[in-house]
């Protein structure tokens, strides 16, 4: 229910987006990327999902584009239409009366107008043109002619015209009326400005310094024009009541001179003379704001040649004050600022960042049109601040101040008492690579976190900073294995409700049985023998008895092993089946629909994946073999394409891909098809992590110490969506929801540097950037699972160089801040 601002970056081929708090005050700006020289933005909802949407004109590549809003601030990636050439300026309105919002662009260099009429799904009709005068710079949509269609006005830079283009109820139009204004029209609005219901309008004219008023008959046609005097190149024009008196108003932003313009209305289409109020050197923004507490609207005003603040307090109907300027000190090179109520007096206060004294400073207002002394903050030795945002990060009901700081590439954050004084909070810092150059904050998805987005200099991908009440895992406890220890898997072994756990022990051939207590502690290892080398361990009832049973994948001698349990926690003595070449990754599945577990592996040394169909007795059927990729190190099972039928993945460690292979429910499988990933896939997990319904794949890539995350459409098809830095040597990985926020979160074990990292799910397929925990030594395989009963997930790692298990339990009420970068636009 509060309003925001949409603003179009020409140079840089953006737009921003602020998000307003409600009190006057805004988040610093999220960028989205649209097309070359962006200059004019039109919002409204193009594909009738109640979700306001945003349109650009792109001045240089001759297009459009729409973003298309999520309903949480955020928006799609930029559809691109074609237009006449030169969009400089865009409107919206329903064109045919069809209820689907339709637009229409100016062309500058074509001397057109374009109309796209929509069909209400965020599609439109290819463009029909309509001629203009000479230059046409802006344009505004309105009823001229009183038969409930909308009309186009325009006015035109290059012939000192607009023109007034009537439409027909079809969505086409009739040929351009031309009506002279002043020099250089520039911008055009439109409003009732003596009370006869008929629709009239206003034109500034930048080379003239004036303003056009052209007063409708309400049956299309004008009269000429009247002219009232404005400041130095007047480049805005503004409509609406100022003074309170139900009276149209006209405000005008002058450029040249450094002043704004009010000229109030009298309702019979006359106006005073301008009042001109001094601003800054070069105002190029304004906000309005009651800031001294006397229920009149004042205005706050951005300068953009003298890098200060001026704010104009209103005394009078529609009359403002001379400008009230604050610095922050000597010096100090004010960056940037922010209007809250730090301090709960009902008075608003001013918080500044003053680049050059490496600090910021708090204003507390003083309710009669001052302020107080400036209490200085240090954001860090040569730190110089550059951007600032506020919100309450802690979640006490105060307001706090978040700082990004340029040359030291950080973020500090001060939590507010709510009394206007500050501690810095160490808890909420953050080192960037690049040098930030601002900074938004606020719960965009509504999820109760905070997240503050920084964007950089020279760098096309934007953080986000994510404030989490999460927990953290304690210090983990180890538990000795055999030799080697290369995977585990998580399971109640024994039926008596806690979780156990089965490792496969590659150096002496055996696997490892801990049996839990349910609080988190182990009992010590139970072994049994394997076949040589076992590389994969997987858990399942093979030969339904209600009790599981442990295969292994043994790369040494190209068999899977199966030890059948009786359910007491102990096992019989394997059974061994043939595979093919180096078999290391195990997994289990129904792939023939008779109600019995199969088993799939992938076999390294010969490229290929075995399927063993299960009799039911816990005995197999000779494997079938199929065709992988080179190398393939893990595999995953699970329904791609949803057709009720198990299908399989497979990491390809050779040739940097992942396979994958349909099935067709009958135990046999479809040709693989191959997607490429990152260098060196080492393992891949499957889950839904988009809440589509649809199973996606996560992937560890060893080498390039990165897991990639893979969207799929719900056909069998996929595309890499996200791919994050883990820490060194990357090469296992598990799914599951470790923050209790019902999305799935990642942990990847990393074999070099003894650590796993925890990627924080935002339940839209991206993930925030690696919390890391260590481990011991060498980790090289993970499983998820509540060892100590407390309803929150633990985890488990097996490090292969110190013989050990580590199981790291879950603790809460840690606060944590995590990354988590994302492109322009996204």
């Amino acid at each position: 229910s509060h309003l925001d601002i949409v603003v179009a970056n020409r140079n840089e081929g953006t737009i921003s987006v602020y998000l307003n708090y409600g009190n006057g005050s805004f988040l610093n700006q999220t960028r989205y990327v649209t097309g070359a020289f962006s200059v004019s933005i039109a919002i409204g909802d193009f594909n009738d999902d109640n979700h306001l949407d945003i349109v650009v004109a792109n001045g240089h590549e001759d297009t459009i584009c729409i973003l298309f809003g999520y309903g949480n601030g955020s928006f799609t990636n930029q559809m691109k239409h074609s237009t006449g050439a030169g969009p400089w300026c865009v409107a919206v309105g329903d064109f045919n009366n069809d209820t689907h919002l339709d637009i229409v662009v100016a062309n500058v260099n074509g001397a057109t107008v374009s109309v796209f009429l929509e069909y209400g799904n965020g599609s439109f009709a290819n463009q029909m043109i309509y001629s203009t005068g000479a230059g046409p710079w802006s344009l505004a949509v309105d009823d001229f002619n009183s038969d409930n269609i909308l009309n186009i006005v325009v006015a035109n830079y290059g012939d000192n015209t607009v023109s007034i283009i009537l439409g027909y109820k079809n969505g086409s139009f009739a040929r351009q009326r031309r009506y002279l204004t002043g020099y250089a029209p520039y911008s055009v609005a439109v409003g009732d400005f003596n009370n006869d219901t008929h629709m009239d309008i206003v034109v500034a004219n930048k080379n003239g310094n004036t303003v056009s008023l052209l007063l409708g008959y309400g049956n299309g046609s004008f009269a000429n024009q009247m002219k009232y005097s404005t400041g130095s190149t007047p480049q805005s024009v503004v409509v609406g009541d100022f003074n309170n008196d139900t009276q149209l108003d006209i405000i005008i932003t002058n450029f040249g001179d450094n002043t704004v313009s009010v000229l109030l209305g009298y309702g019979n289409s006359s106006f005073a003379n301008q009042t001109s109020y001094s601003t800054g050197a070069g105002p190029l923004s304004a906000a309005v704001g009651d800031f001294n507490n006397d229920t009149r609207l004042d205005l706050v005003v951005i300068n953009f040649n003298d890098h200060t603040m001026s704010v104009l307090l209103r005394y009078d109907r529609g009359a403002l004050q001379d400008v009230v300027k604050f610095a922050s000190s000597d010096g100090s090179r004010v960056r940037n600022f922010a209007v809250f109520d730090f301090n709960n007096d009902n008075l608003l206060d001013i918080a500044v960042v003053n680049y050059d004294t490496n600090n910021i400073g708090v204003l507390l207002g003083l309710g009669n049109s001052t302020f107080g002394n400036q209490t200085l903050l240090s954001t860090g030795l040569n730190s110089h601040p550059y951007s600032m945002a506020i919100h309450d990060f802690n979640k006490d009901g105060h307001v706090d101040i978040a700082v990004v700081n340029y040359d030291t590439k950080s973020l500090v954050t001060f939590l507010g008492s709510g009394n206007g004084t500050f501690e810095n909070q160490a808890s909420f810092s953050a080192d960037f690579d690049y040098a930030p150059l601002m900074i938004g904050a606020g719960s965009f998805n509504k999820d109760g976190h905070s997240e503050i987005l920084v964007p950089y200099d020279s760098i096309d991908y934007i953080d986000v900073l994510v404030t989490y009440n999460i927990g953290s895992f304690g210090n983990h406890s180890k538990y000795s294995t055999s030799v080697g220890p290369r995977s585990l898997a998580a399971a109640d072994l024994n039926n008596d409700n806690y979780l156990d756990v089965v490792v496969a022990n590659q150096g002496d051939s055996t696997v490892s049985v801990f049996f839990g207590y349910g609080n988190g502690s182990f009992a010590n290892e139970t072994r049994y023998s394997t076949g040589s080398s076992p590389w994969s361990v997987a858990v399942g009832d093979f030969n339904i008895d209600n009790y599981l049973d442990i295969v292994v994948a043994n790369s040494g001698d190209d068999t899977v092993s199966l030890l059948l349990g009786y359910g007491n926690g102990s096992f019989a003595y394997q059974m061994k089946y043939s595979t093919g070449h180096g078999p290391v990754s195990v997994a289990t599945g129904d792939f023939n629909k008779d109600i019995r577990l199969d088993i799939v592996v992938v076999n390294q040394k010969d490229g290929t994946v075995n399927v063993l169909i299960e009799y039911g007795n816990g005995s197999f059927e000779k494997p079938l073999k199929y065709s992988t990729g080179s190398v393939p190190r893990s595999v995953a099972v699970g329904d791609f394409n949803n057709d009720m039928y198990l299908d399989i993945a497979i990491a390809n460690f050779g040739d940097d891909t992942i396979s994958l292979l349909l099935g067709y429910g009958d135990g046999t499988f479809s040709n693989q098809m191959t997607y490429p990933t990152v260098a060196w896939p080492y393992s891949l997990a499957v889950a839904d992590f988009n809440k589509d319904n649809n199973l996606d794949i996560a992937v560890v890539n060893i080498a390039s110490n990165s897991v990639s995350v893979f969207l799929e459409y719900g056909n069998g098809s996929f595309v890499i969506k996200a791919t994050y830095s883990t820490g060194s040597g990357a090469n296992a990985v598990a799914v599951d929801d470790f923050n209790n926020d019902n999305r799935l979160d990642i942990v990847v074990t990393n074999w070099n540097d003894n650590s796993m990292s925890i990627f924080l799910g935002y339940g839209d397929g991206f993930f925030a950037n690696q919390i890391t925990y260590s481990t011991g030594h060498s980790p090289v395989s993970v499983a998820v699972g509540d060892f100590n009963n407390d309803t929150r997930l633990d985890i488990v790692v097996s490090n292969m160089n110190e013989k050990s298990v580590s199981a790291g339990i879950y603790n809460c009420n840690i606060y944590l801040t995590v990354i988590v970068k994302i492109p322009d636009g996204k």
